[in-house]
């Protein structure tokens, strides 16, 4: 699964990277270093009207259109969808047809067992430190009050060479060249299945990080950079 990602890119980063052109000025974005569900992050659509990249502040952990309350989907339940089934089952399968969406990040984090009871996180990113794109879905939910709740999930496949030594899932990550096609909400065009594969192993690079990671209230620069154990600190 993926439980956690990164995100360093400051907004004009994250714009060039993704060709969004100038995002408002008034639009604020902090980096995240710890990006937990049920938190508010910037994913990327296509324009209902002009199908141009809009960038939109959603919620990770999908509540589909058919939910009577976000409850029912709470946890983990929502955050992560599988490739095997995106297509066929009740809660992607709509989404993936109409709302594909990209979710910028600059990593994300996974943890190996060690030990019965302990467990040692790694950041996995790209060799060349620009930002990746997570395949993703969104839908929207209808409030009482009429407003709308807009969420998403990360789409997860089978590991690569790499990412199979810490974990047998990784996050589907897209080459740019496959922005467009992803992004298209006209039905009639080819399901992307082909795309949710696993990312080439040898453009990717890992190394563990703080364990602190795993405790949402920690959020600081130093979360995703490579961490040396202390002394006597087993």
């Amino acid at each position: 699964m993926c439980g956690r990602y990164y995100r360093r890119s400051d907004k004009q980063r994250i714009a060039d990277a993704f060709r969004l052109g100038k995002l408002p000025e008034d639009f604020v974005l902090p980096p995240d270093f710890n990006v937990a569900p049920t938190t508010f992050q910037p994913v990327i659509r296509a324009n209902r009207e002009s199908g141009e990249r809009e960038l939109e502040m959603m919620r990770w952990g999908m509540a589909p259109y058919f939910a009577k309350s976000p409850s029912e989907f709470k946890g983990y339940s929502t955050i992560n969808a599988k490739a095997e089934t995106v297509a066929t089952h009740p809660t992607w399968r709509t989404p993936f047809r109409r709302r594909r969406c990209l979710i910028p990040a600059d990593g994300f984090y996974e943890w190996k067992a060690i030990g019965p009871k302990t467990k040692q996180p790694y950041a996995f990113a790209l060799r060349t430190g620009t930002p990746l794109a997570l395949a993703g879905l969104w839908d929207a939910w209808k409030e009482p009050d009429g407003g709308w709740l807009i969420s998403y999930a990360v789409i997860t496949t089978e590991a690569n060479e790499l990412m199979a030594s810490v974990h047998n899932r990784m996050p589907v990550i897209l080459k740019a060249g496959d922005y467009d096609r992803w992004l298209s909400r006209y039905e009639s065009d080819r399901p992307p299945l082909d795309l949710l594969r696993p990312f080439d192993a040898d453009a990717m690079e890992m190394h563990p990080v703080d364990p602190r990671v795993g405790n949402v209230k920690f959020n600081e620069p130093g979360l995703c950079q490579r961490w040396t154990c202390p002394p006597n600190s087993a």
